[in-house]
């Protein structure tokens, strides 16, 4: 096995990709609100997107209890896993990262904090440090007019249609090209 930067949990796939499998987490505030994370590559400095709270699966780790420890390291936020909804989505992201060519594996689920709950960023990793710029409350509207990408794509429709309520299924979202880890 070749070394990479992105870790080992990034293994090569049948098409020569490395990839893995994560877990995600929509965090909606009781306003509708969703809290991203704002990250770059240091391989693209001038590059930057917002994405969701989450990372990859660690061995012997469900979905839900990998979603349940990405949000206490990247926020600080502690849930129960059974508070978490879903997973309400799946996906496939391909993405280029630490100049390697990636596919992620997802399943997000859904998690409604107060907008008072306090956030830390204490718990992120040493690559979480280079790559992670900041955390932030976003209202829905304000994803649709974000100057920078937001993935996954369409999010802002996503957090409405979720604030409203989930319908129980869980949807999977097109194989998308873009940028988060």
């Amino acid at each position: 096995m070749s070394y990479s930067r992105l870790g080992p949990d990034w293994v090569r796939g049948a098409d020569g990709l490395r990839e893995r499998r994560a877990a995600r987490v929509i965090v909606l505030d009781e306003r509708g609100r969703v809290l991203l994370v704002r990250g770059h590559d240091d391989d693209q400095p001038d590059r930057t997107w917002w994405f969701t709270v989450g990372g990859g699966i660690e061995p012997g780790e469900s979905e839900r209890e990998a979603a349940v420890r990405e949000l206490a390291e990247e926020t600080g936020l502690r849930l129960d896993a059974e508070h978490l909804i879903g997973p309400v989505l799946t996906r496939s992201a391909v993405f280029d990262f630490f100049s390697e060519h990636c596919r992620q594996h997802e399943a997000i689920f859904l998690a409604r904090v107060p907008g008072t709950a306090a956030l830390s960023v204490s718990g992120w990793t040493a690559l979480e440090r280079e790559v992670v710029d900041e955390l932030a409350w976003w209202e829905p509207g304000d994803l649709r007019e974000a100057s920078v990408e937001v993935f996954p794509a369409g999010l802002a429709d996503l957090v409405a249609d979720l604030h409203a309520g989930w319908d129980g299924v869980t949807r999977h979202l097109s194989e998308e090209r873009g940028g988060q880890a």
